[in-house]
């Protein structure tokens, strides 16, 4: 029998006023188990000019961080080629394969969501959802972003309090990070 992983949930991330908002919840769930109720599970990465978010197994998510960002410095922070190069790396290499992980990263121009199958999307929307509260904070972005002149921080804020009201595992310690384009991302 294999112990049980420990689990962080609900991330959403929010393209408008030039820029992209990512916030994530805190809580972090082993089996059925609330352990933590305070993590950060959005972080910047590569000179802060890249933000990125993850659900699924924690462990998995830091292995992850550390490969993205090595592909991050490799392409010179261009991140369509990292988030390929971290894709291929992910599905074939014999260890990351089995990671149980998702991610949203943006640099402030770009959104795009990277999981282990190889996808690399990038939303129609402007919002990217991920974890078991995805589905509930995109559908209250959605709402929000198109039915308020709320602001990128302020709509992925709400959407995950909105998400904490229906997900077991999603709470409302929210951390959020917003980015702008920099130069080079904007070309």
């Amino acid at each position: 029998m294999t112990e049980p992983r420990a689990h962080a949930t609900t991330i959403v991330a929010v393209k408008r006023g030039g820029g992209v908002a990512i916030a994530g919840d805190g809580q972090v769930t082993v089996g059925d188990v609330v352990m933590k109720h305070h993590a950060t599970k959005v972080r910047r990465l590569f000179r802060d000019r890249v933000v990125i978010g993850f659900a699924g197994a924690v462990a998995d998510a830091f292995a992850l961080f550390d490969k993205f960002e090595q592909h991050l410095e490799k392409h010179q922070g261009h991140l369509l080629r990292s988030s390929v190069a971290l894709s291929k790396e992910w599905r074939t290499d014999k260890y990351l394969r089995h990671l149980e992980a998702m991610l949203i990263v943006t640099n402030g121009a770009q959104l795009l969501v990277l999981s282990g199958e190889g996808e690399i999307i990038e939303p129609d929307d402007d919002i990217a959802s991920i974890g078991s509260g995805g589905p509930y904070a995109h559908s209250a972005a959605l709402a929000l972003l198109e039915n308020t002149e709320l602001g990128a921080e302020e709509i992925a804020r709400r959407s995950l309090e909105i998400a904490a009201q229906l997900c077991i595992y999603t709470n409302d310690s929210i951390t959020v990070e917003w980015i702008t384009p920099s130069l080079e991302a904007a070309t």
